[in-house]
């Protein structure tokens, strides 16, 4: 195996790609928040980055790319010689701060990229099932907001804005 550089991918076999050092990080970081059963992960960043042989803001890559408050994540971090990231996942119905914290990440302007992207997060999670995220994706779409861009992106945070708060409360 030869990686060149962090965001290239990563080979496994003759010719056969695996994934990049940022998805490899990812579910090794998704796989600890799953075995932690809804508890919070703490990590410390320079470990991680060792035990993946890569530059620790890689790893502040994969968490702020990934592990967003749109993905269904929130991170703290604590600074100094035993500092730690803590990962934690979101869960409205164990803490209704967060139909706020999901609303207040929802700006005025939504671009279809960025509301396919929380509601596969909203679906992983089990926030939402199969369904719901069928009719958020159709009433979201592009071919739905028929508009100009700008209004389109607006209409599209308030078309999510407006369904999430019907599934939260």
């Amino acid at each position: 195996m030869i990686k060149v550089k962090d965001s290239q991918p990563i080979a496994c076999k003759e010719g056969e790609l695996m994934a990049t050092i940022s998805d490899v990080i990812e579910s090794f970081l998704k796989e600890l928040i799953r075995q932690s059963q809804g508890q919070a992960v703490e990590i410390q960043r320079n470990e991680i980055a060792k035990h993946f042989d890569c530059a620790p803001s890689q790893i502040n890559y994969v968490l702020t790319t990934r592990f967003s408050v749109q993905h269904g994540y929130t991170i703290e971090s604590q600074r100094g010689g035993g500092g730690y990231i803590k990962i934690m996942r979101l869960r409205p119905e164990r803490n209704p701060s967060v139909h706020q914290i999901l609303m207040e990440e929802i700006r005025d302007n939504v671009t279809k990229t960025q509301a396919m992207r929380l509601i596969r997060a909203l679906q992983e999670q089990n926030l939402i099932n199969d369904r719901e995220a069928r009719l958020m994706r159709a009433a979201t779409s592009d071919v739905v907001l028929a508009s100009p861009l700008n209004n389109r992106d607006y209409m599209r945070s308030r078309i999510l804005k407006a369904m999430l708060s019907a599934l939260i409360h």
